[in-house]
């Protein structure tokens, strides 16, 4: 079964199954978070646990596409997180598609998937999944974005559980617009730089390791994810230390906050 490494917790505001619906929940949670990031990690177990059903597994992350740059911004669990990177090292794959096309995109069995190459399905398929699914939101123009949903299971989103994250998506785009519009007219809009920055930075070490091996980006992005795998460190990580033993220095980047560039 999947691990997560942040359990859901629904607490008194989000109650899966109560009398609330879950706008009205979502809505609720807006208000009680703290910051940007705690609202969407939150709301990506919510997500998660909605869509499944209770008592089931799944990962969930949440992307967003701005100003040309995709990040996941929510997270059910850091492996949710990492898969999603995956596909932004590849620039391919179903939230992806699903975000910039605003369609839904379905892979029912990772095994007998080819729609994004070879590559990406068996470097998903490498973390013990077996299907995705992702639901594009309807931001209206703030940006585009897609919740992002993996099992262990195939076909594990035929049927009945498409239906629930095709409505669930529907139901709260609203409530996630107005709190992606309000990110980023904030000081919240920090947590949206830095996972972009953490983005770049992998970004950085495919192209080091393309050039050191002189490999395909598919090739390089392998190679990284099977060091992240095998050594049970993060992705992002090895990039980070990549970046940092070719330059000598931390790795920067135009995500960086200018006072702490120039300390």
């Amino acid at each position: 079964m999947l691990q997560h490494e942040q359990p859901f917790n629904p607490g008194r505001t989000l109650s899966p199954g109560g009398s609330q619906s879950a706008i009205d929940q979502v809505q609720n949670l807006i208000l009680e978070s703290a910051d940007f990031e705690g609202f969407l990690n939150e709301l990506a177990r919510f997500s998660a646990h909605q869509v499944a059903g209770s008592g089931e597994d799944a990962l969930c992350g949440i992307t967003l596409l701005r100003d040309r740059k995709a990040a996941t911004i929510g997270w059910s669990s850091d492996s949710a997180r990492e898969v999603d990177e995956i596909q932004y090292s590849l620039s391919q794959g179903p939230c992806l598609s699903a975000a910039k096309e605003e369609r839904e995109i379905y892979v029912p069995d990772l095994f007998d998937e080819d729609r994004w190459g070879p590559d990406y399905a068996n470097a998903v398929a490498a973390h013990g999944l077996r299907s995705v699914l992702s639901v594009p939101f309807h931001l209206q123009g703030e940006a585009q974005a897609a919740l992002n949903l993996y099992s262990d299971v195939p076909h594990k989103f035929d049927g009945d559980v498409a239906a629930r994250a095709r409505g669930f998506t529907r139901e709260i785009s609203q409530a996630l617009r107005l709190a992606v519009r309000f990110a980023l007219h904030t000081d919240s809009a920090i947590n949206l730089r830095a996972t972009l920055k953490s983005r770049t930075i992998i970004d950085m070490a495919v192209g080091i390791v393309m050039a050191q091996n002189r490999c395909s980006q598919e090739e390089a992005v392998r190679i990284l994810t099977s060091a992240s795998s095998n050594g049970n460190v993060k992705l992002r990580d090895i990039a980070a230390s990549l970046v940092q033993s070719v330059s000598g220095g931390s790795a920067r980047t135009h995500f960086d906050d200018p006072g702490e560039m120039a300390g």
